[in-house]
């Protein structure tokens, strides 16, 4: 078979060969091939003499003798002749006539019959050669240049296959290979006599088997000529080679394919390179987990497939809670070795059949299909809360880390995705509002909330700058004197369409973004400028001291210290009039890095309180490690709802160990005379509440120091205190 293809490499070898023009002709004198120099002479274009009788360009009786000869199977004249009409006119395309001499031979080559017609310019001829030479010479000439041709074809293709770089195969129809080159042993790593005779079955990877065998269908089938495909091969060694098949058929004369010649292309480095840069274009370069582009494709995908059969899908966003801080505390190296470590432990609990991936900055998106109820989506948001109750260990730095999740659940009905994300985005500021470690189901109504919410963050932004934002002041007092001994500073925001927003609003929305730090700074330089105005008070005839709040990402401000002294060398104020308050919470989040911020606050003698005392999870033991100056006792302890017998006994219980300590113990939140008595007879230091005051401006504060040595008001002036003025609650920046 591999000889039948050397036949039509010959044809058009020969006749692009020789320098006379040439047409090669099948047995029924239709042109199959020429070459340039025949096109020349008649003026036509090798497409155009292509497929017409050779005898509608020159009247050649002697072709229609070969072609008889043909049909017949003999030879004329008793065997293989060249014979030579010298004085032939041929038509051009022009129509003008061109005189021409023309040798014509009957060839059979391996069972295959030819005939070459060499057609010359008449004038050409006489100019190059002796036309008185014998006829037969000169056809004898034609026929050895013709044999010699032929074998030069066949040489130059069985170089062009043996020795091509590219590896090369013949096949026949069946599949079965009957020639390789060295190149194709080489990628297979097999030999000639282990590959000639077999398929590519034997070698082919697993998944791949009947690709070829396909094309092989179609092309026997008549449905294409050539075809080029994708498949893999597994070498010897075990390698998977990838590899590009291009394929085409040789077909026989009635239009059967014969065989097949394939070449092979090696792209397997391309084939990888390729697939890493798929991989980098769909998953997160930091946690290798997918990003937002995958993640949304396997959404849409999710979604069809739940229009298809019924089931629930869920869309989880998580958000950890004070990122930055993270960020700004202990560098983006350790934050970002937390991003990884997250994404591992999420990894571990994600089921086979949903995606995790990184939406971004610090938030994760979880995708869960198949859910047959709702309420599985909130079992697998407790899941994911879980794997951050092990704390996080980073060389040195150890501290704690929680997270918010907002959920929202869908099934086949909805029309599209678009606004999954955005829902549940609205589901996890809600889950925040609730505080760290919450999980919400996402409801319309958050829609509303999540718009409002974004409008008031803008009107906030500008709040500082318009003087909207002011600060209030709520008095400490000494329980055993009644003096006022300090005031905690406290944020309010009158907004000039809304009102007084509550602290418990916008507090939350800047803690948030950056805004917490600007508010905080704020708070910080207003409350110090304040507390330069007030004068002694009191039987002590001290001035009162002022407390600022600080949120965890300002308390682990790396400039923290600096700002204070410089805030205090710009007021005057001295250091130990000014008391930072932290809540437990933050204080514990990095217990290493918070006692070094402690110790250079000392240094400046200023001091620190912790606040919310008794509702944190190890405050016991770490409270003689940080050695705050005042520790202030949560409300819920002074006035329970439940349990009073209970409380009562953690009231004392704290009380008395601040005591020990040698603390400064102060309780929030009183408003009866009853609770001032219990406090008193524990032997509580200082106390505030309604029951001397709300947070008030900073006139009225200075209005309480000169009213302070005059005693505590009874029950009913305490009513009527709190329903004349418009006290706020009690959230700090």
């Amino acid at each position: 078979m591999r000889h039948s293809f050397d036949h039509l490499v010959t044809a058009s070898a020969l006749i692009d060969a020789l320098p006379s023009g040439i047409a090669l002709l099948d047995d029924h004198g239709v042109i199959v091939d020429v070459n340039q120099r025949l096109a020349d002479l008649t003026g036509y274009a090798m497409d155009e003499l292509i497929g017409r009788d050779i005898r509608e360009i020159v009247p050649l009786a002697r072709v229609s003798r070969l072609v008889e000869a043909c049909e017949e199977g003999s030879e004329p004249s008793g065997g293989r002749t060249v014979r030579r009409d010298g004085a032939l006119t041929a038509r051009r395309r022009s129509g003008r006539e061109l005189s021409v001499s023309v040798a014509t031979t009957r060839l059979v080559h391996e069972g295959t019959s030819w005939i070459v017609a060499s057609i010359d310019d008449n004038a050409d001829y006489v100019a190059a050669r002796d036309i008185r030479a014998e006829p037969e010479s000169r056809a004898s000439e034609v026929e050895a240049m013709a044999a010699a041709a032929i074998t030069e074809s066949q040489l130059r293709f069985r170089l062009a296959f043996e020795s091509n770089m590219a590896p090369m195969v013949c096949s026949g129809r069946d599949g079965l290979f009957i020639d390789v080159n060295d190149a194709f042993c080489r990628m297979t790593g097999r030999t000639r006599d282990e590959l000639i005779g077999r398929d590519s079955r034997h070698f082919t990877y697993p998944d791949d088997i009947g690709i070829t065998e396909d094309v092989y269908r179609r092309i026997n089938a008549g449905e294409v000529d050539e075809a080029r495909y994708f498949k893999r091969f597994v070498h010897t060694s075990g390698r998977i080679v990838a590899a590009e098949v291009s394929m085409c058929s040789a077909r026989d004369q009635s239009g059967e394919a014969e065989y097949f010649i394939s070449s092979v292309r090696d792209v397997t480095e391309e084939h990888a390179l390729a697939a890493k840069l798929s991989f980098q274009a769909l998953h997160d370069p930091l946690t290798g987990i997918a990003n937002r582009t995958l993640f949304e494709d396997r959404l849409t995908q999710a979604h069809a497939r739940a229009v298809r059969d019924g089931s629930f899908g869920a869309v989880l966003l998580i958000d950890l809670d004070d990122f930055k801080g993270v960020n700004d505390t202990y560098g983006h190296l350790i934050g970002d070795q937390l991003l990884i470590t997250i994404a591992h432990r999420f990894q571990g609990v994600t089921r086979a059949s949903d995606t995790l991936a990184r939406f971004g900055g610090d938030e994760f998106l979880y995708l869960a299909e198949g859910l047959t109820t709702a309420s599985e989506a909130s079992r697998i948001a407790e899941r994911l809360l879980a794997q951050l109750d092990e704390p996080f260990s980073f060389d040195t730095v150890h501290f704690e880390q929680r997270a918010s999740i907002g959920i929202v659940v869908w099934d086949g009905t909805e029309e599209d995705t678009s606004d999954l994300i955005d829902n549940a985005d609205a589901a996890m500021y809600e889950a925040k509002r609730l505080g760290s470690g919450h999980s919400v189901v996402f409801s319309p109504a958050m829609r509303h909330e999540a718009a409002s919410r974004f409008s008031l963050v803008q009107d906030l932004h500008r709040a500082a700058t318009s003087g909207e934002l002011v600060m209030h002041f709520q008095p400490i007092v000494d329980l055993t004197t009644s003096d006022v001994v300090g005031f905690e500073s406290l944020m309010r925001w009158h907004h000039p369409e809304r009102g007084w927003v509550p602290p418990d609003v916008f507090i939350p929305l800047a803690e948030q973004s950056d805004l917490i730090l600007d508010l905080g700074y704020f708070a910080l330089h207003e409350a110090i400028a304040a507390a330069t105005t007030w004068g002694p008070t009191g039987s002590h005839g001290r001035r009162p001291y002022v407390t600022v709040n600080l949120a965890a990402r300002q308390f682990h401000d790396p400039q923290l210290v600096s700002r204070i002294a410089h805030e205090l060398a710009s007021s005057g104020l001295e250091p130990e009039r000014l008391v930072l308050e932290v809540t437990e919470g933050v204080a514990l989040l990095d217990i290493a890095e918070t006692m070094a911020v402690m110790d250079q606050l000392n240094q400046l003698n200023i001091g620190v309180a912790l606040d919310d005392f008794g509702t944190g999870y190890s405050s016991l033991s770490y409270l003689a490690a940080l050695n705050p100056r005042i520790i202030k006792i949560d409300q819920s302890f002074v006035r329970p709802r439940h349990s009073e017998e209970r409380s009562q006994t953690l009231l004392e219980a704290i009380v008395t160990l601040g005591n020990k300590l040698n603390m400064v113990v102060l309780a929030e939140g009183i408003e009866t005379p009853a609770q001032l008595e219990r406090l008193n007879s524990l032997e509580c230091d200082l106390g505030q509440g309604f029951l001397w005051s709300p947070a008030v401006s900073n006139d009225e504060a200075m209005s309480l120091i000169q009213r302070s040595s005059s005693g505590p008001p009874d029950a009913g002036d305490a009513e009527d205190d709190k329903t004349t003025r418009p006290a706020q609650p009690a959230r700090r920046p």
